[in-house]
C-alpha cells in the first residue's frame, strides 16, 4: 500500500502532508534521482492559489539534482503528457487536483512515453520521499518559476490541427471551463477552428476552480446551453482532462455514452480493431448490453484512467474511458482530454448533421446510484460483517441481474457504492442500506 501515490497522482490539502513544503520539495530530489542528472521535464499547473508555490518547489527539489526544468504555466494535464511524449522529456509533472475543491492540490507524474508512471515506478519513487523525509535535506528558496507561452502554444496548435478540416459552422456551442486550466486555452482554440462558443467560468481568482461549475456541476452549463439555445455544451472540470456534454436540452451526456457513440463512428469506418472498448468496473451495464448488440465487447478495469490505459494497452484497443468523462483516443494521447474528447463529439454533430441526443440513439442506462460515504479510516471491506450482509442482502434480490461495487476512492477519505440494476427503487434502497453500514462501521 503506497503512502503518498493514489490513482491520480499525489493530492491532498495544499500545504498539509504530503503538500507541505518539504514533502513537495523531497517529490523533486526523489524525481531528479529517478530521472538523472541532466534529463529534461516540462512542468504544468492549474489555477489554484497554491498550484504557483508547489510548482515552484518542486522546481527546486529537480533542479538540486540538476535536472533542467521548463516551465508551461496553466496548462490542462494532456497537454503536459503531449509535451513529455513530443518534446523528448524525460518526464511531465501537473500540478493539480482535477475536479478538487481549490484547497485541494496534487502532482501527477508522466513519463517520457506521455504515459503515468507504472505502480512500481511510483513505489520507488515514495520510498526514495521517505527517506528525504526521514532526513530533511537543506531547501534552497524556490522563487516564481517564469514560463515559456511556446508550450502551450504547442499543444494548442496540434489541436487545432487535428480538426482543422471539420466545419463548425452549423453549431452554437457553450465551452464551462470551471475556471480552471481550460481557460488559458479553449477560447482560443475555439477561434481558430472558427467555433462559435460561448466560453463560460474562464475567470479564474485561484479560489473559484470547480465552484459550482465544471464538469461536476454540469446543471450550470445546462441552463446556459438552453438560455442560448445553443446545439450543446461541455463541462470539462480543473485540469480539463475530462469532459461531460450535454445536449440541447440541457441534458446530461455522460462519459458512457460519449463511449457508444464514439465506438459506433470508429466500427462504421474501420477504426475499431479490435472491436472492443475499455470501461470500468462503475460503467454501466447499459453500455455494456448496447456495445454487445453491436457486436463489441466492453472490457472492464479498474477505476481510473491509467488502469483504463493499461487495459486499453493490454488489448490493443482504440477507445477507452469512464462514466466520469475521461477519455481516451489511444491513437491521438496517452491520457484523458476533456478538449479533445468534445472537439470529436462536435466533430460527429457538424460531419453527419445529427444533434447529440441523436448520436446517442439506443441509449438506455440501467438505474444505477452512487453515494459517497466519509470515512475515518478504510479498513479492509471484506473484515466489515454488516456490509458484507448487506451486499449480501442486495445480490441475493438481484440474482445476477445487477451488480454491487463497493470501494474506496484513490484520492480521497471516502468509500463509493455503487448499486445497479433493472429496478431502480430497490437500486436506491439497498445503495442506502449498505451506504449506512458504511456509516456504522467506519463513519467520522
Amino acid at each position: 500500500m503506497k503512502k503518498f501515490f493514489g490513482t491520480d497522482g499525489i493530492r491532498g490539502v495544499a500545504g498539509e502532508e504530503p503538500l507541505d513544503p518539504a514533502t513537495v520539495f523531497a517529490v523533486g530530489l526523489a524525481l531528479g534521482d529517478d530521472l538523472g542528472a541532466g534529463a529534461r521535464v516540462v512542468l504544468g499547473e492549474d489555477t489554484r492559489e497554491s498550484s504557483g508555490w508547489i510548482a515552484a518547489t518542486l522546481a527546486a527539489g529537480l533542479r538540486a539534482r540538476q535536472v533542467e526544468v521548463d516551465h508551461a504555466g496553466v496548462l490542462p494535464t494532456p497537454g503536459v503528457a503531449h509535451l513529455a511524449r513530443s518534446d523528448g522529456y524525460a518526464a511531465g509533472v501537473m500540478i493539480s487536483a482535477s475536479h478538487n475543491p481549490f484547497q485541494d492540490n496534487g502532482i501527477k507524474i508522466f513519463g517520457r512515453s506521455g504515459y503515468k508512471l507504472p505502480d512500481e515506478e511510483e513505489a520507488a519513487i515514495e520510498r526514495a520521499i521517505l527517506g528525504y523525509r526521514a532526513q530533511p535535506p537543506a531547501q534552497p528558496a524556490a522563487p516564481p518559476l517564469a514560463h515559456d507561452a511556446t508550450l502551450r502554444e504547442q499543444y494548442l496548435a496540434a489541436l487545432a490541427q487535428r480538426f482543422a478540416a471539420t466545419d463548425f459552422s452549423s453549431l452554437q456551442l457553450v465551452v464551462d471551463c470551471a475556471h480552471g486550466a481550460a481557460s488559458a486555452v479553449a477560447g482560443e482554440l475555439c477561434r481558430r477552428l472558427g467555433i462559435r462558443a460561448a466560453v463560460t467560468a474562464d475567470r479564474p481568482d485561484g479560489r473559484n476552480i470547480n465552484a459550482g461549475v465544471g464538469a461536476l456541476h454540469p446543471a450550470a452549463l445546462g441552463e446556459a446551453v438552453r438560455q442560448a439555445g445553443a446545439d450543446a455544451g461541455v463541462a470539462l472540470d480543473g485540469d480539463a482532462d475530462r469532459a461531460i456534454l450535454v445536449d440541447a436540452q440541457g441534458q446530461v451526456v455522460n462519459g458512457d455514452c460519449v463511449l457508444l457513440m464514439m465506438a459506433r463512428e470508429l466500427a462504421a469506418t474501420g477504426h475499431l480493431k479490435p472491436a472492443a472498448v475499455v470501461g470500468t468496473v462503475m460503467t454501466n451495464l447499459g453500455l455494456e448490453h448496447a456495445l454487445q448488440a453491436e457486436g463489441i465487447e466492453l472490457v472492464r478495469a479498474a477505476v481510473g484512467d491509467k488502469y483504463v490505459l493499461e487495459a486499453m494497452r493490454e488489448r490493443g484497443a482504440r477507445l477507452g474511458g469512464e462514466p466520469s468523462g475521461h477519455i481516451i483516443f489511444l491513437e491521438e494521447a496517452t491520457t484523458g482530454d476533456g478538449l479533445l474528447t468534445a472537439l470529436h463529439a462536435f466533430d460527429l454533430m457538424a460531419r453527419r448533421r445529427k444533434s447529440l441526443r441523436a448520436l446517442c440513439d439506443g441509449w438506455r442506462e440501467m438505474p444505477q446510484m452512487i453515494v459517497n460515504v466519509r470515512v475515518a479510516r478504510k479498513s479492509p471491506l471484506e473484515e466489515l460483517d454488516a456490509v458484507q450482509a448487506a451486499i449480501r442482502a442486495a445480490e441475493a434480490q438481484f440474482q445476477g441481474g445487477g451488480r454491487v461495487l463497493v470501494r474506496y476512492s484513490g484520492t480521497e477519505k471516502l468509500a463509493r457504492v455503487m448499486v445497479e440494476a433493472a429496478s431502480a427503487s430497490a437500486v436506491e434502497q439497498h445503495a442506502h442500506a449498505i451506504a449506512a453500514a458504511l456509516r456504522q462501521s467506519l463513519g467520522e
